[in-house]
């Protein structure tokens, strides 16, 4: 006897994949407007992954909330940001506090810890979104270690609005 998960899950779980996986991107990005566009990037996964899990489990206000999201993460926010940026005359990052290839050393034990803080909490979950708390904390954590990492300010507010992202997905896996 073989236990299918279903399709919306296995939707849900691709789109908090890519979640994280654009997360060690922005972690890993120096160019100030090509952290912009992956920050709204991952908001159009999360919105995507909202609008599977509305769908799936008929909830109204998950509904409004991947309205809200796509509203505001993939275009009111990076627009601001971008207008910013263009005014500022911002071309690139260069001050990080920390090389690339060791950020991304770290950015993985994070997510190692992330996802062994997460099982035990995601096992007692019986919701269509329980594999996706540990990516969600990951997620949150990838962000910290952005802000921590980053001596701009712009680019610290991507990686707050980017550690939003990874708690909104949390929530939905509550």
């Amino acid at each position: 006897m073989t236990s299918s998960i279903p399709l919306s899950a296995q939707l849900i779980n691709l789109f908090a994949a890519v979640i994280l996986l654009l997360g060690f991107a922005m972690l890993a990005q120096r160019r100030m407007l090509s952290l912009i566009n992956l920050f709204a990037l991952q908001g159009f996964c999360l919105f995507l992954a909202t609008v599977v899990a509305a769908v799936t489990t008929g909830q109204v206000h998950l509904f409004y909330s991947a309205g809200l999201t796509l509203a505001l993460k993939v275009l009111l926010l990076p627009w601001i940001l971008h207008r910013l940026v263009r005014q500022l005359k911002v071309k690139r990052e260069v001050e990080a506090l920390i090389n690339i290839p060791t950020t991304m050393l770290v950015g993985i034990v994070l997510v190692m810890v992330a996802f062994n803080v997460a099982l035990p909490i995601s096992e007692l979950s019986h919701t269509i979104t329980r594999g996706t708390l540990g990516i969600a904390l990951a997620v949150v954590m990838l962000a910290f270690l952005m802000m921590i990492t980053r001596q701009k300010a712009i680019s610290q507010v991507v990686g707050f609005l980017a550690m939003e992202n990874g708690l909104f997905l949390a929530a939905t896996s509550a």
